[in-house]
């Protein structure tokens, strides 16, 4: 499958509904303590408690998404159900009532808000279904991103 960091040489167009994985065996006290370390890590950086669809954007080359979308003055930025993480401005989380429009709207204001800073075109990590929001780059000239707030 050419598995790597964000990496499938998998047709982008398939989508997966089933897998079955192998583990290898190891010490269960052991692991315990990894997948433990590695959840307090995880809640410690993101917002795994609140209803997002993970990572927003790819990191562009030599840059961190979080970073410039902090810098821009994201972080907190709302559009009806919708916010730029507090805790992790790389996530959109849905605060209760936020439609696909929302979510969108609000991943494209970054995106201009990002670029108009730093001369950056964040690309959406996240897969969107769909119709796109009036106004939005096509689908083809983007990632497609899943609307927040499925998880």
């Amino acid at each position: 499958m050419g598995l790597s960091y964000r990496h499938c040489a998998i047709d982008p167009e398939w989508i997966f509904v089933t897998a079955r994985f192998q583990g290898v065996a190891g010490d269960p006290a052991e692991i315990g303590r990894n997948m433990s370390d590695i959840k307090v890590a995880r809640e410690a950086s993101q917002p795994i408690r609140a209803r997002t669809g993970g990572s927003t954007f790819a990191n562009p080359p030599g840059h961190q998404a979080w970073r410039l979308i902090d810098e821009a003055g994201c972080r907190g930025l709302t559009r009806g159900g919708a916010m730029v993480s507090e805790k992790h401005t790389n996530f959109l989380i849905n605060t209760g009532n936020a439609t696909a429009a929302d979510i969108e709207g609000l991943g494209e204001e970054v995106r201009r808000r990002v670029q108009d800073r730093f001369g950056v075109l964040l690309d959406w990590e996240i897969r969107r279904i769909g119709r796109p929001l009036a106004g939005a780059p096509p689908v083809e000239d983007t990632i497609p991103a899943v609307a927040a707030g499925t998880r």
